[in-house]
């Protein structure tokens, strides 16, 4: 495969990725890990992770944070969770001061967390992860779920649950079941 093809291949994967790919990626695609480092040398991709490069080219936006985020663990079923989750819906004022993202219960990320990154365990099935920006997220019956058990202060969470329920996110029969299950959080 040649240089054109690998950089062509990449950059379909990283044009819904925020401008960035994984070596993982790279490789199920049938671009060797040399084919990649050669285009890092050459400055056509930047490593800023590892395992993760980004197309220096491509437009950079407030979102690419996130999108590194979940693509740092290479798990294919990261997504973000957790308060980011609440934050990025825009149900909740709260102010998460690291980047909730979640993976499976079986995984063992063997690097360390980068300052301002938590890393969830929790094995989550395809109804319960949405997108957000082209990023994958915890629905938001989800991530209210997960802020109880968290320990998320109780009034941002009836914040999220009402402009959750009031702005579509949630249904009355969610919005009840997410209620009742913060109120016996404090029994």
């Amino acid at each position: 495969m040649t240089e054109s093809m690998v950089r062509e291949l990449l950059w379909e994967t990283a044009t819904v990725q925020h401008g960035f790919v994984t070596m993982r990626q790279a490789a199920a695609q049938g671009a060797s890990k040399m084919a990649v480092q050669m285009l890092a040398r050459r400055g056509t991709l930047e490593r800023v992770a590892h395992g993760v490069y980004r197309f220096p080219q491509f437009p950079s936006s407030q979102y690419d944070p996130l999108m590194l985020a979940v693509l740092w663990t290479g798990c294919e079923e990261a997504c973000l969770s957790h308060e980011t989750a609440l934050d990025v819906y825009g149900i909740s004022d709260v102010n998460p001061n690291a980047i909730h993202v979640t993976v499976g219960k079986d995984r063992r990320l063997r690097r360390d967390n980068p300052e301002g990154y938590i890393v969830h365990y929790q094995n989550l099935n395809p109804a319960q992860i949405g997108w957000w920006q082209e990023i994958p997220t915890a629905t938001p019956a989800t991530a209210v779920a997960q802020c109880i058990v968290y320990g998320t202060p109780t009034y941002l969470l009836r914040q999220a649950l009402e402009r959750g329920h009031a702005q579509g996110y949630l249904t009355t029969a969610q919005t009840s079941q997410l209620t009742q299950a913060l109120e016996s959080r404090h029994a």
